[in-house]
C-alpha cells in the first residue's frame, strides 16, 4: 500500500489511486465532481476541538500528532473502515489546508504507515 498526500485544490490525477478526503468539513470552493473523491473519511478526521487548538502552529505539531493519534487509537472502527477502502492499493489522502506539510493528512499518513508496519 502506497499512501500519498495532496491538497484538494490540486488537479486530480490517475496516479493518485483511491482519493480519500480526510477533512471533517467539505473544502470551500470545490465541487464534488472536481474533487474526484472516492471516499470521504470524516470518521478519522481530527476532532473540531483538536483542529481549532492546533491552528497549524508549527510549535504545536508534535503534540497535535500525539493527540490525533490518541483519537485514532480510540476509533478502531473508523481506522478499519479507512483501511478497507485503501488496503493493497495506491491511495492519496486529500486535504484542504494551505499548510502542505504539518497537517492532518501528513499525520494520518504517518499513523497508517506505523499501523501497517505493525501488521507486516
Amino acid at each position: 500500500m502506497e499512501i500519498r498526500t495532496k491538497r484538494v485544490y490540486e488537479e486530480p490525477n490517475v496516479s493518485d489511486g483511491v482519493r480519500v478526503l480526510i477533512d471533517r468539513l467539505w473544502p470551500r470552493g470545490v465541487s464534488k465532481e472536481s474533487a474526484a473523491i472516492d471516499y470521504w473519511a470524516k470518521a478519522v478526521a481530527p476532532s473540531n476541538e483538536l483542529r481549532v487548538w492546533y491552528g497549524h502552529e508549527p510549535e504545536k505539531w508534535r503534540e497535535f500528532r500525539e493527540r490525533y493519534f490518541a483519537e485514532l487509537d480510540a476509533n478502531p472502527e473508523g481506522v478499519a473502515e479507512l483501511i478497507s477502502h485503501i488496503d493493497g492499493t495506491t491511495a492519496t489522502l486529500v486535504f484542504g489546508s494551505k499548510e502542505e506539510k504539518l497537517n492532518n493528512a501528513s499525520a494520518l499518513r504517518q499513523y497508517l504507515e506505523r499501523f501497517e508496519s505493525q501488521d507486516g
